[in-house]
């Protein structure tokens, strides 16, 4: 599954938030999307690390699915279905926000209780970025994949597991395109289920193994968001 992400950020006004109107007409131009398997539109929210704080997370990243690359990249085209989210009329109070895109290898990992997807779900999800570079690639990705990714998915209450890594894609919108070498998804039903993992054993055992990782630069960046699930047409059989 290829995973296509937006995110708006503007750090200099953290309290901003989109409306309710804004938000509607953001799902229904996704709705319209030719291909979209899946969306989450995700907003700020809060949640305790007790080995972090990064700050005001973003107040807005949309994570859209598509089941190969010319599905994403038909939709990416200049004057294409996805354009109306780069106009101000949706976004209007985010207009002086850092926007970035980025096209991304999704590999989703079993977790011992999935929810069924039902569109209009609400959840918390924690967005993790990690803008590299590795000085083996390979290794770290080899690492994080083998040991990290399975220690997440041993977080009580999770229901969903995604890594994310980079590939090429051609696009006509104009936001900055991100470089990130690898992002990940961990999902809950509730912040307070996020925060209940995040002070989990689990959460030290990870800790732990951040020590083990290969050598690499950039830090990573960690976002608590609530999470709204948005399938699209007959997906989402006429809810909306």
């Amino acid at each position: 599954m290829i995973c296509y992400f937006i995110v708006f950020h503007d750090r200099a006004a953290p309290q901003l938030r989109i409306s309710a109107q804004q938000k509607e007409a953001a799902i229904q131009c996704l709705r319209a999307v030719p291909g979209l398997r899946k969306a989450l539109l995700h907003t700020a929210e809060q949640a305790t690390d007790p080995y972090l704080d990064d700050g005001p997370p973003p107040q807005l990243a949309l994570q859209l699915y598509f089941d190969d690359i010319g599905a994403l990249e038909a939709s990416l085209r200049h004057n294409g279905p996805l354009e109306p989210l780069a106009g101000e009329a949706i976004f209007a109070s985010l207009a002086y926000a850092e926007v970035t895109q980025q096209a991304m290898l999704a590999r989703s990992f079993d977790v011992p209780d999935p929810p069924q997807l039902r569109d209009g779900d609400v959840g918390c999800t924690y967005l993790v970025a990690y803008p590299g570079p590795a000085q083996d690639f390979n290794a770290w990705l080899t690492h994080y994949i083998g040991a990290h990714a399975s220690l997440m998915c041993r977080f009580p209450g999770v229901r969903a597991v995604e890594v994310c890594t980079r590939i090429d894609y051609c696009s006509g919108l104009p936001w900055r395109r991100a470089e990130c070498m690898l992002r990940n998804a961990v999902a809950f039903a509730s912040p307070a289920a996020l925060t209940a993992a995040l002070h989990s054993p689990v959460r030290h055992e990870m800790r732990a193994d951040f020590r083990e990782f290969p050598p690499y630069e950039g830090g990573n960046t960690h976002a608590p968001m609530e999470t709204l699930t948005v399938l699209p047409g007959a997906l989402a059989g006429g809810h909306g």
